[in-house]
């Protein structure tokens, strides 16, 4: 569903300057690419408004006399055709009415279902599922060229219960992901002082995904756009974590057992503390209630952080609850990825996202994948617990 803008927002449908797709009069976000449509010049079209051009901040009120001679209106800056997209189904081309032209299935829009490869090593899926009507998970992918050097992982999952969550997770998830352009680090030289100076970056990528996310909300919302959180940085052996929220971190090595890295912010995990089964706890009506969250009303902004060196080969996963929901154990997600049978990250990710979709895909679904194949040896710091604040679970 396309957020409605603001009284001073485009007045009329067009195409969004990011990706092309069409888009609905008076939209504030592009549902095909989740990109606010006043950030890159609004909508382009014979209709737009003349103010849609300026690139931050809220639209100024002009009042409803004659625009002022002072004031300078953006020039039209005619884009380029899209280019052609691919059919999901059969590889084929998607004609402009959103069909394709030779198998004749509805296409997905590109914010329904976008993959990312920023290296051989490194890839990603994210998926809207089945039983959504849109997709409100967002990953963002960083990698260097050479295998096994550095990768940033970064999933967010947007709150279904909440408005614009499709566009405030997209956004939050390449915030978040700038913050970790550069290496981690180093501390003092103990594991102590390292992971405390990561922490303080960790706590930096929260922070400015939070302003992305409860930037993307209208204001005088009821239900601000909220995000679950959870990145993973790999540089050689040593895998660096943080979340907030319920989406997870793994780490897979071939042949042994796998762990998770991250722990939930969620009811179930509360059970579980307590003394519940895993089992039992992830399948009681509450199971999907997270009690931390990024967004306008987040209670607490503190990611837990922790790091492993990490024996290869094996897999760094990234994920949302769409796929956790159907292998949760470590070694539930391993065994799915050894009956794929490959060690090509794009294909193993779209592969994990058919499993789910397979076991009904009842919720959105993002898989970000990294391929280690070196050495060291597993030895984990436990994720570290924030202060504990009270807040309304969110579903």
């Amino acid at each position: 569903m396309t957020a409605t803008a603001p009284e001073s927002g485009p007045d009329a449908g067009g195409r969004c300057p990011h990706c092309g797709e069409s888009v609905d009069a008076g939209a504030s976000f592009c549902e095909a690419c989740g990109k606010p449509l006043d950030a890159a010049g609004g909508v382009d079209g014979p209709s737009a408004p003349a103010d849609a051009g300026r690139e931050e901040g809220p639209m100024d009120d002009l009042g409803s006399g004659p625009i002022s001679a002072s004031v300078q209106l953006p020039r039209t800056v005619e884009l380029p055709p899209p280019e052609p997209r691919a059919c999901l189904s059969c590889g084929g081309v998607v004609g402009s009415d959103g069909y394709c032209e030779s198998c004749g299935v509805k296409a997905l829009s590109e914010r329904d279902h976008y993959r990312e490869q920023p290296a051989s090593w490194v890839a990603g899926v994210c998926d809207k599922g089945i039983r959504h009507t849109r997709n409100e998970d967002a990953m963002a992918l960083l990698a260097s060229e050479q295998p096994g050097g550095r990768a940033v992982l970064v999933v967010l999952d947007g709150v279904s219960n909440t408005d614009d969550s499709q566009a405030g997770s997209l956004a939050g998830a390449k915030a978040a992901l700038e913050v970790l352009r550069t290496p981690l680090p180093r501390g003092m030289g103990t594991a102590e002082s390292r992971l405390a100076a990561v922490a303080k970056v960790f706590a930096e990528s929260a922070k400015r995904a939070n302003d992305a996310v409860s930037g993307a909300t209208v204001e005088g919302t009821a239900k601000p756009a909220s995000a679950t959180y959870v990145v993973a940085v790999l540089e050689g052996t040593t895998i660096s974590h943080a979340n907030i929220g319920d989406s997870r971190a793994y780490w897979l090595p071939d042949g042994a057992p796998g762990v998770q890295l991250s722990v939930d912010d969620s009811a179930a995990q509360e059970q579980i503390a307590a003394g519940a089964l895993r089992a039992e706890a992830e399948s009681s009506p509450m199971a999907h209630a997270i009690t931390r969250w990024l967004g306008r009303d987040a209670p607490d902004l503190m990611p837990r952080v922790g790091e492993l060196q990490a024996v290869g080969p094996g897999w760094l996963v990234v994920c949302s609850d769409g796929l956790w929901n159907y292998a949760s154990e470590p070694d539930a997600l391993a065994a799915q990825i050894r009956a794929v049978g490959t060690t090509e990250p794009a294909a193993l990710a779209l592969a994990l996202v058919g499993f789910a979709n397979a076991q009904g895909g009842q919720d959105n679904i993002t898989v970000t994948l990294a391929r280690v194949e070196g050495g060291g040896q597993n030895a984990t710091t436990a994720p570290a617990a924030p202060e504990q604040r009270s807040g309304e679970s969110h579903g």
